[in-house]
C-alpha cells in the first residue's frame, strides 16, 4: 500500500530560484544526502530533464530508480512519476512554488510504495525521511545562493 505525505517549508528566495535549483537534477547529490548519483537520460526541447535515473542509499542498500518529469504547470510547479525502480513500486510527487511576502512557500507532495515488505510504521518513516532530507537540502541549497 502506498503512503502519501505532504509538507510545506518557507524558503528565503524567490520562486524562480527555487524552481531552478529543484530542476537541476544532476546537482541533487550535492544537497540531498541520500542521493549518490543523478543522470538525465532524456530531455525536452527546452533542455529540461524529462527522465532521470537516480542511485540512492536507502535502508542500508543502494537502490536505483528512474523518474519521469512533467513540466505542464512550470515554473509554478512540476511533478514526477516512477518509470522503474528496484525497491519501489511507486515514487510520485510534486513541488509547487508559491510566492510569499519575503520568499517562497514550497509545497511538497509525495506518494511512496516500497517493493519490499515493511511494517507500516517503517514505511511511513521512510517517506518522512525522503521528504525531510529533500526539503532541508533544497532550502539550504537555494538560500546558499
Amino acid at each position: 500500500m502506498a503512503d502519501r505525505a505532504s509538507e510545506r517549508i518557507h524558503i528565503d528566495a524567490p520562486p524562480e530560484r527555487c524552481y531552478e535549483v529543484a530542476t537541476d537534477y544532476e546537482r541533487y547529490p550535492d544537497w540531498i544526502r541520500d542521493i549518490k548519483s543523478a543522470e538525465i537520460t532524456e530531455r525536452d526541447p527546452d533542455g529540461r530533464g524529462t527522465q532521470v535515473e537516480f542511485r540512492a542509499a536507502a535502508l542500508g542498500r543502494s537502490i536505483r530508480y528512474t523518474l519521469a518529469y512533467d513540466y505542464s504547470d512550470a515554473p509554478g510547479s512540476f511533478s514526477w512519476s516512477l518509470v522503474e525502480g528496484d525497491m519501489v513500486r511507486r515514487l510520485d510527487g510534486s513541488y509547487r512554488f508559491e510566492a510569499a511576502d519575503d520568499g517562497t512557500r514550497l509545497h511538497y507532495d509525495l506518494t511512496v510504495d516500497l517493493a519490499i515488505p515493511l511494517p507500516g510504521l517503517l514505511k511511513r518513516r521512510a517517506s518522512g525521511l525522503i521528504m525531510g532530507n529533500a526539503l532541508r537540502g533544497l532550502k539550504k541549497a537555494v538560500e546558499a545562493g
